[in-house]
C-alpha cells in the first residue's frame, strides 16, 4: 500500500514547490495524482503568501512521462466514452494545463524524460529550466492517441508550426539542447547544476513586485491575440489591482530612498 502522496507540496519564502512523486514509474500521472494536484494548485492560486511556483519530478529519471497508460488500458476495458481534449468531468480538473487565468508566474524544473503529459505540463509552465540530459516529445500518434492535455494546441503557438507538427505526427523526441534551440526552454544546464539554477531564477522572480509580476503575465498572455491597439485598450484585472496597491508606491520610493524594497503583495 502506498504510504507517500503522489504530490510532494512544499511552501518556502514566498514559494511553491510542487513535485511529481512517483519515480517508480517515472512520474507516470494517475488519476489519483491528478486528484492531489487539482488541491495543490487551488491552494497555491488561494494562499497570497505564495508569489511563485516550481514544479518538477521526483529522482534523476523523469520529470514525467506523462499518463500512467496500465492505468489506461485498464479503465479502457470498463469504459465507454474514451477520452479527448481537456479534463473536464475527470478527476482533477481544471489541470494546470486548463488553468487559463492562472497569474502566479510557474517554473519547471526539468530532469530526464518529459513525453506526453509530462511535456504538455511543461509547455503550461512560464519558465523552464531544463537539465542537459533532458528528454521531450509527444508519442502519443505512436499509440493511438492525441496531446490532449493541450500539447497540440501549445506546441504549434510556441515554435514554428511545420517544427510542432514534424513533432506531432511522429512522436519523435527532442534534446534539451534542439527545445533549447527552438525556442521551448529557457536555460540548459549540466544536470549537478540544475537546482542551482532553478534556485537562481526563483531569486530574480522573487525580487520583483509580486503584483507586478502578475500583472505582467496576465497582460503578456490575455493580448496575444489581440491587435496592438486593442492590447493596450485591455481592462486586465491584476493590473488594476497592482496599479492601486502599497507595492506600487514602495518600489519608487525605495529607490528614491536607497534601499530595497520590501514587497507585501498588497
Amino acid at each position: 500500500m502506498r504510504t507517500e502522496p503522489r504530490v510532494r507540496y512544499e511552501k518556502r519564502d514566498h514559494v511553491a514547490y510542487v513535485t511529481l512523486n512517483r519515480p517508480d514509474v517515472l512520474n507516470a500521472m494517475d488519476l489519483g495524482m491528478h486528484e492531489e494536484l487539482a488541491e495543490i494548485w487551488d491552494d497555491f492560486e488561494a494562499d497570497d503568501n505564495l508569489w511563485l511556483g516550481v514544479l518538477t519530478g521526483a529522482g534523476e529519471r523523469a520529470f514525467s512521462v506523462g499518463q500512467d497508460l496500465k492505468e489506461l488500458d485498464r479503465r479502457n476495458r470498463t469504459e465507454e466514452v474514451p477520452s479527448t481534449f481537456g479534463s473536464r468531468g475527470k478527476p482533477g480538473w481544471p489541470r494546470l494545463t486548463e488553468r487559463f487565468t492562472l497569474t502566479k508566474p510557474l517554473l519547471a524544473r526539468v530532469n530526464g524524460y518529459a513525453l506526453g503529459g509530462g511535456f504538455e505540463l511543461v509547455l503550461a509552465c512560464d519558465i523552464v529550466i531544463a537539465a542537459d540530459n533532458a528528454v521531450f516529445g509527444l508519442p502519443e500518434a505512436r499509440l493511438g492517441l492525441v496531446p490532449g492535455a493541450g500539447g497540440v494546441f501549445r506546441l504549434v503557438r510556441q515554435i514554428p508550426a511545420r517544427q510542432a507538427l514534424g513533432h506531432l505526427l511522429t512522436g519523435r523526441q527532442m534534446t534539451a539542447a534542439q527545445a533549447r534551440d527552438m525556442g521551448l526552454i529557457n536555460e540548459v544546464v549540466p544536470a549537478d547544476q540544475l537546482d542551482a539554477c532553478v534556485e537562481g531564477w526563483v531569486r530574480d522572480i522573487s525580487s520583483c513586485a509580486p503584483l507586478a509580476v502578475r500583472a505582467i503575465k496576465e497582460a503578456a498572455l490575455a493580448s496575444a491575440h489581440l491587435s496592438l491597439e486593442e492590447a493596450f485598450a485591455h481592462e486586465y484585472v491584476w493590473e488594476e489591482r497592482r496599479r492601486y496597491s502599497r507595492d506600487a508606491k514602495e518600489g519608487p520610493a525605495a529607490f528614491a530612498e536607497k534601499r530595497p524594497p520590501r514587497w507585501q503583495g498588497v
